[in-house]
């Protein structure tokens, strides 16, 4: 094996290093972060509501220029390559698939034809059926559903056909941004379900960002968790959901709240080490 190899396969799949964003040119949304996701392995970025997770997607993605975003330092490298200096359909061919917060579907198209149109990438028909195939195996509801305008599934199909769609495009790092948001907890394990065998089987990278920590610390094997835009505490899935402090913060243990206890947390210089 040539030393090229050895080092290509040394690398992770996805590298930001110091990634800093500013919206507007002046509000720093997201400040030195720093994470990897190995090939083939299922990362949880967790946080608040606001911390700066989807931030991150999006600049991995590309898609923070709609909303007057941009990486204004660090890197970001798919395979030891830079990402930041492609638009996001060419990061889409390199084999990123973001699939964002609130189920974007065609609501008047079949599951079916919501699917077809997310392989336009795809010139070969045989390429695009097996690909179908092996999405409505992953989610037999849209078989089931195979006639019925996007619209009007359930929220829970629709999420199972917002993550259909991003497959068809062949990722090599499927990011997900809050599928478990509004759906009942039977449908998030069941879904979370599909996520983890997504990954085991086709040794897909995946990328989550939760706020339902206990979900995502429950299928995924290493973790972030992001504060005010930095990365607080990293580890595996295991490590984080032993902490004390997560546990008490993010994963509903201990008493109720008391914010007083929370100022003194956020302060407390062990967390930030």
């Amino acid at each position: 094996m040539s030393t090229a190899t050895i080092a290509a396969n040394e690398q992770p799949l996805l590298a930001l290093n110091n990634i800093e964003v500013l919206y507007d040119n002046v509000a720093l949304a997201v400040k030195g972060v720093s994470i990897a996701v190995e090939r083939g392995g299922l990362v949880a970025l967790l946080g608040a509501n606001g911390a700066g997770k989807s931030t991150v997607l999006k600049s991995i993605s590309g898609l923070l220029n709609a909303e007057r975003g941009r990486v204004s330092r660090g890197e970001a490298l798919l395979d030891g390559q830079d990402l930041l200096g492609l638009v996001p359909p060419a990061r889409v061919r390199r084999g990123i698939a973001h699939v964002l917060e609130g189920r974007r579907i065609f609501e008047h198209l079949t599951p079916g034809e919501n699917l077809i149109a997310a392989a336009s990438m795809h010139r070969d028909r045989a390429k695009i059926r097996d690909l179908m195939e092996q999405v409505l195996n992953w989610f037999p509801r849209l078989r089931e559903r195979a006639k019925t305008q996007a619209g009007y599934l359930s929220g829970g199909e629709q999420q199972m056909l917002a993550i259909g769609r991003a497959l068809m495009t062949e990722p090599r790092l499927l990011m997900l941004d809050e599928p478990s948001l509004g759906l009942s907890p039977l449908l998030v394990d069941e879904i979370f379900d599909i996520v983890r065998r997504i990954n085991q089987d086709a040794g897909m990278a995946v990328l989550l960002v939760e706020q339902n920590a206990v979900a995502a610390l429950s299928i995924a094997r290493h973790a972030y968790l992001i504060e005010n835009g930095r990365v607080v505490m990293a580890g595996t899935a295991e490590a984080l959901s032993s902490n004390p402090d997560v546990q008490q913060f993010y994963l509903g243990g201990g008493h109720q709240a008391d914010y007083h206890a929370v100022k003194h947390y956020r302060r407390r210089k062990r967390w930030l080490a």
